[in-house]
């Protein structure tokens, strides 16, 4: 039977009346075929995986491959938020503002842009529904036929402890995987649905740059577009309501993050309350601040706080699943729900919203449910980055979260001022710190401050990952000049610090015997 084509969510841009383009056409034929008919079930399957966003792609991908006789199912459009609405189309969009920031300050470098510059918001979209595309065909129904994987579209819901059922049509299986994600969620403030907002599902089908956008939330999402939609030419407001943007990263890395966003145009409204949305002429967003009422006009409103587990319509009480609407399938270190044959990977489970944590939850739950139980979630050591310009790429504990458990730290921090490339690349506004055990090298965790600084975090991941030392950096060389000496750097400062006095005087006093 094949899904209607009115039931399907567009991939975008259709809610905004705007018709279909070839990229949608693509995208569409990639992620949920219009003509697609869903196959007949074929006996027990080793794995039914529910969802098939990157933690059930990963999911039925791998288990294809090692021989498994898997089942995927889709309710939506494959790929999930990470292709369609997330890191894939909001990457796009970030190069795009970068680009013209980069030009716009072209002059410092002694290149001159007549006429000067502008943004054609336009050709920005249609560029990153074409990247979204080409994309698309990673995660395309075809290709996972091709891996042996039975596709099937529709709405899932447990039909006992070990069936689903999809299109009326039962799924017996022997162990099944949930990885439907999360989604958007919005604040509970008053006036704000009847006054309508965007949000990381629907920013990326606008068809015109809004003159003035206020974004609320200064967690990653809300810093990354504003800062874009800043440089793409809107009047945006980021109101936050603690103190600082960015709370969960160190507060010098958030300073330096606030410093870029003032200075592309964002106006940064930390420690505000968000009372009312009025929507008349003109939405207005009606604030305390300091205890004194502020009102802001606006044309489009973009919420960037919270994420909400899909759990909804599954019956996961008819396979004996325990589940949080807040927090989502409750699972144990080994994945493993309250079903013993069922497991959970990814935003449905993990607080760690990455798509490379789905990726990685997604191979512990294979392991564990087709395999002897032995990979553990609580082993895994997780970077992150926000991609702000210049990014912030964390890994491991900060030094408060390690002194809270009693672990007694020792920080290292390298200015990037210091390190040459970074000086003649106009980007020496940034940092690494590097978060020790006190008295040796082993390496707790670690945030750098850095125009690519994603790109340079695994180093540090890498090492704490094999067990290895701080001090094994100072013993790799690295190409001059890059921006990784930063690293380098930090290993060479921890040699330095273990030159205690009475080493010194040992020292000289070699150097004297050998003159």
């Amino acid at each position: 039977m094949k899904p209607p084509l009115e039931s399907l969510s567009p991939p975008d841009g259709l809610q905004a009346g705007r018709p279909m383009d070839d990229h949608d056409r693509t995208l569409q034929s990639n992620v949920h075929p219009p003509e697609w008919v869903n196959p007949e079930p074929s006996g027990r399957y080793n794995l039914v995986v529910i969802g098939a966003g990157t933690a059930g792609l990963v999911a039925a991908a791998g288990a294809a491959g090692l021989g498994a006789k898997v089942a995927l199912v889709e309710r939506h459009l494959l790929g999930g938020d990470c292709l369609n609405y997330g890191c894939v189309p909001s990457k796009a969009l970030i190069r795009c503002a970068r680009a013209y920031a980069e030009t716009r300050d072209a002059g410092a470098f002694g290149v001159v842009v007549p006429g000067g510059v502008r943004v054609d918001f336009a050709a920005v979209l249609d560029r990153m529904r074409g990247l979204r595309a080409r994309i698309s065909r990673n995660d395309s129904a075809q290709r996972f036929r091709g891996l042996g994987v039975d596709v099937f579209f529709g709405d899932a819901r447990f039909a006992g402890r070990d069936e689903v059922e999809v299109g009326g049509k039962r799924l017996r299986f022997s162990r099944a995987v949930v990885a439907t994600g999360a989604r958007a969620a919005a604040p509970p403030i008053p006036g704000l649905a009847a006054a309508g907002y965007l949000t990381n599902e629907t920013v990326f089908s606008l068809r015109a740059l809004p003159p003035r956008l206020a974004v609320i939330g200064g967690g990653p999402i809300g810093c990354e577009l504003a800062q874009s939609f800043a440089r793409f030419g809107s009047e945006v407001c980021l109101i936050e309501k603690d103190l600082q943007i960015l709370t969960r990263e160190d507060r010098d890395a958030a300073r330096v993050i606030e410093s870029a966003l003032e200075r592309d145009g964002v106006r940064l409204l930390c420690g505000s309350d968000i009372l009312e949305v009025k929507n008349g002429s003109a939405k207005r967003l009606v604030l305390s601040r300091e205890g004194k009422p502020l009102e802001i006009p606006v044309d489009e409103i973009l919420v960037g706080v919270g994420r909400a587990p899909n759990v909804e319509g599954l019956d996961l009480e008819a396979a004996g699943v325990a589940c949080d609407r807040r927090s989502g399938v409750k699972v144990d270190d080994f994945l493993r729900t309250t079903n013993r044959r069922i497991y959970a990977a990814g935003d449905v489970c993990s607080p760690y919203r990455f798509t490379h944590m789905a990726d990685a939850l997604a191979r512990i739950a294979i392991q564990n449910a087709l395999f002897f139980r032995s990979a553990r979630a609580s082993a895994l050591t997780i970077p992150w980055c926000t991609y702000t310009d210049p990014e912030i790429a964390h890994v491991g504990l900060y030094a408060k979260d390690a002194e809270a458990r009693g672990i007694p730290v020792e920080t290292l921090t390298v200015p990037l001022a210091e390190v040459d490339r970074a000086v003649l690349d106009g980007e020496d506004f940034g940092f690494l710190k590097v978060h020790l055990k006190r008295g040796t090298d082993r390496v707790l965790g670690a945030t750098l401050v850095a125009r690519h600084a994603g790109e340079m975090i695994s180093e540090i991941t890498t090492l704490m990952v094999s067990g290895r030392g701080l001090r094994r950096l100072s013993r790799t060389i690295h190409p001059y000049p890059t921006q990784a000496e930063v690293l380098k750097k930090a290993a060479d400062a921890y040699n330095r610090s273990r030159l205690t006095a009475p080493a010194r005087k040992l020292l000289h006093a070699w150097f004297a015997w050998r003159r």
